[in-house]
């Protein structure tokens, strides 16, 4: 058995898989976000461990027998999150989230010493690890005096379970510190926000074995002490690996609380001034592009607190067949955008209101408004040299046929639907804590399921379509002058 942990924002998903990659079973723990202020995301770490409890002891109230037979253990959280220890272990000060946009200032200070886009191959975007412990060196000097090891988020849980400071390469490489190609710390850009690599974990492969399960939890688990926990990798990459997107060409739009469109690459690929991620993917060799906007079903659960309708509710009202876009346009930048604008103070819009404008409206103005934003993902990709010929959906979004048909005939490629099955990144995790526990070969284990069916992009509806997109696109810098 292979126990894969997914540290998500809203929540831990421990998933069981047994040799032959079959879904056992699956625990879940609940989290909240806490925006103490406008701009601001985070979490205090106490709450993963205890997500991460509650969701274990969920499988093991149901599956104790092979929850006691696991042999390896794979991690993958969100990323970018600063999560300061001291030199006791002992968390300084709540996480600062990949989705918080405090450090903006920090960010283009950054982004202004030629040395960071050299070396990552990345824009220093705000919600990255580095501008964080720029901000608190500036806003909370007492405590970044203190700070013995940053961690990111699913590090942080490594360090619980394992007692040892390690991280991999995949959720590394969106610190701002990592040097992509060398797939390495930089002790230059560490030196540039003021710290060390003595103050960075150590860095594998995310197939590679990162530290053995502690005693006291193999005990309260029922498992075996030292039980292999695998480098794991960033929530991105883990669910690559759980939906096969590894080998070059491959990809998948992931419509979570963010949204991404992500592509492997047999090379390093970088454009920094794309606004396209260029990171290392969680096997050895091998890197993919991404696109990230900041809100996807984030969006449409804002739409969904708003009106009182959940979001089945409310997608279930549009039906199945997609529709012409109409009148109202929504911009989905409710806690600023990545790619391509890196703007964190650009706020959302609904544009075109009107009296006939009802809840039906709105709720398809904001599905095709996340629509857009990842065909300028897509644009994007293409400034950076990257095709995609079709896309595989994952995420919560995924379940709305609409939403995929809106994104299949925006983006003008075929939209993959995988059989039934949870193929995410609890799921990936689990695959690489195999991958480490076995040796096995990483491409034998990370193939892609089937496909349960492909929607096509509607084509009587693309120039409808090119002329919404066109539309959205003239808003931004509209709105931007407003902001």
């Amino acid at each position: 058995m292979y126990l894969g942990l997914d540290l998500g924002t809203s929540g831990v998903k421990a998933m069981l898989i047994d040799q032959d990659q079959k879904v056992i079973g699956s625990g879940h723990g609940a989290l909240d976000v806490s925006r103490p202020h406008p701009g601001w995301s985070e979490q205090d770490p106490a709450d993963w461990i205890s997500a991460t409890q509650e969701a274990v002891a969920g499988l093991k109230a149901k599956f104790p027998a092979e929850l006691a037979a696991v042999k390896g253990i794979g991690l993958s959280g969100h990323m970018h999150g600063a999560t300061l220890i001291d030199a006791r272990d002992q968390v300084l000060r709540p996480c600062i989230l990949w989705n918080d946009t405090r450090s903006h200032k920090e960010a283009a200070a950054l982004d202004a010493d030629p040395r960071f886009r050299a070396l990552t191959g990345n824009i220093v975007f705000p919600g990255f690890t580095a501008p964080k412990l720029a901000w608190v060196a500036k806003n909370e000097p007492g405590i970044f005096a203190k700070v013995a090891k940053v961690l990111l988020p699913k590090d942080y849980l490594r360090l619980w379970l394992t007692g040892e400071h390690i991280s991999e390469m995949s959720d590394s490489a969106g610190t701002s510190w990592l040097d992509t190609g060398k797939r390495a710390w930089s002790s230059e850009l560490l030196e540039a926000t003021g710290l060390t690599e003595a103050q960075m974990p150590s860095l594998v492969e995310g197939t590679d074995r990162a530290g053995g399960l502690r005693p006291e939890l193999a005990a309260d688990w029922g498992m075996a002490a030292g039980t292999v926990v695998a480098g794991g990798a960033g929530d991105n990459a883990a669910s690559a690996c759980g939906m096969g997107t590894v080998a070059p060409g491959q990809a998948f739009v992931s419509l979570g609380t963010s949204g991404v469109l992500f592509v492997a690459n047999g090379s390093y690929l970088p454009k920094p001034e794309s606004a396209v991620h260029a990171f290392c993917h969680a096997l050895p060799n091998t890197w993919h592009q991404m696109g990230v906007i900041l809100s996807a079903t984030d969006a449409l659960n804002w739409h969904s607190h708003v009106t009182g309708k959940s979001a089945a509710d409310l997608t279930s009202e549009l039906g199945d067949d997609l529709k012409a876009p109409g009148s109202v346009t929504f911009l989905p930048y409710l806690s600023g955008e990545r790619t391509p604008h890196n703007d964190a103070a650009i706020r959302g819009a609904f544009i075109g209101l009107g009296h006939e404008s009802s809840r039906a409206v709105l709720t398809q103005a904001v599905l095709e408004g996340v629509t857009f934003a990842i065909r300028d993902n897509l644009e994007a990709l293409k400034s950076a040299g990257t095709s995609v010929s079709r896309v595989t959906a994952i995420g919560g979004g995924s379940r709305s046929r609409y939403w995929l048909g809106s994104i299949a005939t925006a983006l003008g490629v075929p939209v993959d639907i995988p059989a039934d099955g949870d193929f995410g990144a609890a799921f990936g995790a689990a695959r690489l804590g195999l991958v480490a526990a076995t040796g096995a070969d990483p491409l034998s284990v990370f193939t892609a399921p089937e496909t349960a069916e492909t929607i096509e992009p509607v084509a009587g509806l693309t120039s409808d379509y090119e002329q919404a997109y066109g539309r959205y696109r003239a808003l931004y810098p509209a709105i931007k002058a407003l902001n």
